[in-house]
């Protein structure tokens, strides 16, 4: 059977997917579908990308040397799988630098993976978003050379990457990557800031929005729910890293001194 019309229409594609794709045509018996992949993988025409996932290579292409668009990798490494911090910042066009390694959220576990020349790792679904059903809250689907692509949209994405600064790159690189984002919905900011519902959270996100406030656009009603919801003892804008800090007593935050005097922009 010939499979160039499921080829065509996706550049990656899961076992499960060419099962149906074979019983839509009345050849569902599993060993036609092996038969199938072990001859076009000798062919060249497709590439595993690990067990039960598959790209498809177009024809002419060396399978060795064909870059596979890791965005669809991380999109189908699980089936509820959200391109999440850094990842998002780089999809969406707004990361200062570019990573080799992609996150993606998923409520089901899965091995981190190294394909080609990246690294992916999944990241689970923050508790109080399952807790309260909001686990789609903030993300948009897309669709890419035949593969549905969620990530978080920016407005998450910039609460995401204050919440866990770990998964999404040096201060410098967060500022700087979302500085370069013209315009937010502040109002769905603050509502996903009070989702999370973090103190230390809110409060970062808090002092994010004041210290942009002119370009951004904040305003009392942004900051005010906000700051409401700041802890009552100083926190760490990041556990672990205490040196070199100052205290905000307006978000009741630890500050590092590279944010507050922008370090990084001495440096020419």
């Amino acid at each position: 059977m010939k499979l160039n019309a499921f080829f065509s229409q996706r550049a990656l594609f899961t076992v499960a997917e060419l099962d149906r794709f074979l019983a839509g045509r009345g050849a569902g018996n599993p060993s036609t579908r092996k038969s199938l992949l072990t001859y076009h993988r000798n062919r060249g025409r497709v590439l595993q990308v690990r067990r039960g996932l598959y790209a498809t290579v177009p024809e002419g292409a060396d399978p060795a040397a064909y870059p596979v668009d890791p965005y669809l990798v991380a999109a189908k490494l699980a089936a509820d799988a959200v391109l999440a911090y850094h990842t998002a910042l780089e999809y969406h066009g707004k990361a200062h630098s570019v990573y080799t390694k992609f996150q993606y959220f998923s409520a089901s576990k899965s091995l981190p993976l190294k394909f080609q020349s990246n690294e992916y790792a999944r990241v689970s679904v923050p508790r109080s978003l399952l807790a309260k059903g909001k686990e789609m809250f903030g993300v948009v689907e897309r669709r890419q050379s035949g593969v549905e692509i969620r990530v978080t949209n920016l407005e998450r994405t910039l609460v995401d990457a204050l919440d866990r600064p770990d998964l999404t790159g040096s201060w410098e690189e967060i500022w700087r990557s979302l500085e370069s984002v013209e315009f937010f919905d502040l109002d769905q900011v603050v509502e996903y800031a009070l989702i999370l519902d973090n103190a230390t959270t809110a409060a970062k996100v808090g002092f994010f929005l004041e210290s942009h406030k002119g370009t951004l656009m904040a305003e009392d009603r942004h900051l005010k729910p906000l700051r409401k919801r700041r802890p009552r003892q100083p926190h760490y804008l990041m556990r672990g890293k205490r040196k070199g800090c100052r205290w905000v007593k307006e978000w009741n935050l630890m500050i590092p001194e590279e944010i507050l005097e922008k370090s990084w922009e001495e440096v020419l």
